[in-house]
């Protein structure tokens, strides 16, 4: 349903009417019908489509948009408000009567004229009204109100040094129970959580869903909870900060009490929950780049590589020289231990060469060669010490083992 927004007072509730053909903006004067006959107000929402349930029914329509009369009738009502007030204060003081009066208000028609009070008691104001209808020669009519309601109507600054939420902004007043200090963690002295009204500050129902909504997730104080140093007893939770404070009972018997954010906890016997912080950087963390595979290496690396490091010496890992010789190294064949070999290749094992002294003609063919051992084929082999490399890296050659007998 296509509705507007009504509102009669600078800070008061918002009431929806029916346009019909009008188009108004926001500011616009109107004239409506209300249980008090006519009114005159201002937009304050414009034309929007409302669902059926937010309206109170009956929906009543806009008599007409306010002309420059209406306007000007509702400057005259404003400024005879004051005297007024100025007159009924003065009637109150001569009944003596225990009321403080906040505003008076003229209808828009000035058929009715109505005062705002409040009291601690119930008034007897019967003489009162008399007395104000042969002065103001018009309808009178006397309305208590709480002291919320005449905070909103005054305005004022509260303690944040801003202009109170009633008068600022707030349409309606929402319920406000010390249980929302408490669980806030606030102080609990009256002067420092009341408004200017004297009841709970309205700002206490702001943060109060967030409040519950962090209870639930939160630890509860006095109770075991797992952490990232172990198993400790929850003290108190901060709200703001999303962190508890554990007391953690240390190895070496000492006390301690930290802080640690409430996702980074568990119940005992649970595991601990992934903090979402690592987790979003190891996410946005770039992955390595892959190695390329080794390639194949060319015919010429050998040689590139000493061009690199041309004072490396190539070194040779067992086999046979160029001419298929061992070189010498001083091994002998007449059975005594050999010397210290100073050489890369040792000769070979005592028994191996006195089976090749065995064979016969070796000593005729090889009576002009130096001392080592002819292999069949034409080549020579050294003959090889044996040692032993000892764990202190010293190389000390090993007794000749004795003689076969059986071979000789």
């Amino acid at each position: 349903m296509k509705v507007i927004g009504v509102r009669f007072k600078s800070s008061g509730r918002i009431y929806y009417f029916d346009p019909l053909e009008f188009v108004f903006q926001e500011g616009d004067g109107v004239i409506v019908e209300t249980a008090r006959g006519q009114e005159y107000g201002e937009v304050a929402q414009v034309a929007t489509e409302v669902e059926d349930t937010v309206i109170v029914a009956p929906l009543k329509p806009v008599v007409r948009p306010a002309s420059e009369q209406d306007t000007t009738m509702r400057e005259q009502n404003s400024a005879k408000e004051g005297d007024a007030f100025r007159v009924c204060q003065q009637k109150i003081e001569q009944h003596k009567l225990e009321m403080h009066l906040v505003s008076a208000e003229y209808s828009f028609n000035g058929s009715k004229l109505v005062f705002y009070f409040t009291a601690d008691e119930r008034v007897d104001f019967r003489e009162l009204v008399k007395d104000l209808a042969s002065q103001f020669r018009t309808r009178i009519e006397l309305r208590q109100i709480g002291v919320r309601d005449e905070a909103k109507m005054l305005g004022g600054l509260g303690s944040c040094g801003r202009v109170v939420c009633c008068k600022a902004f707030l349409d309606d007043f929402h319920p406000v129970s010390i249980k929302m200090a408490k669980e806030q963690n606030l102080s609990l002295s009256p002067t420092k959580i009341s408004g200017l009204c004297g009841r709970l500050m309205c700002c206490l129902q702001y943060e109060q869903s967030c409040y519950e909504e962090m209870r639930h997730k939160m630890p509860h104080i006095n109770r075991d909870i797992l952490t990232p140093d172990g198993i400790g007893f929850v003290v108190e939770n901060n709200v703001i900060t999303e962190k508890t404070k554990v007391r953690l009972n240390m190895p070496d018997g000492s006390i301690d009490v930290r802080e640690f954010h409430y996702t980074l906890l568990a119940k005992p016997g649970e595991p601990l929950p992934v903090p979402p912080v690592q987790t979003a950087n190891a996410a946005s963390a770039p992955m390595p780049e892959r190695e390329p595979a080794q390639e194949s290496a060319p015919a010429d690396a050998p040689q590139a590589a000493q061009e690199r490091n041309p004072d490396r010496k190539r070194r040779r890992r067992g086999g046979r020289g160029k001419n298929g010789n061992r070189p010498n190294t001083g091994a002998v064949t007449d059975g005594t231990a050999p010397q210290q070999n100073a050489g890369i290749n040792p000769g070979p094992r005592p028994e191996r060469q006195q089976q090749q002294n065995r064979t016969p003609g070796s000593q005729t063919a090889n009576s002009g060669m130096p001392p080592q051992v002819q292999r069949q084929g034409g080549a020579s082999s050294p003959a090889r010490p044996n040692y032993q490399q000892r764990r202190d890296g010293a190389n000390r050659p090993r007794p000749n083992p004795p003689t076969d007998q059986k071979r000789q």
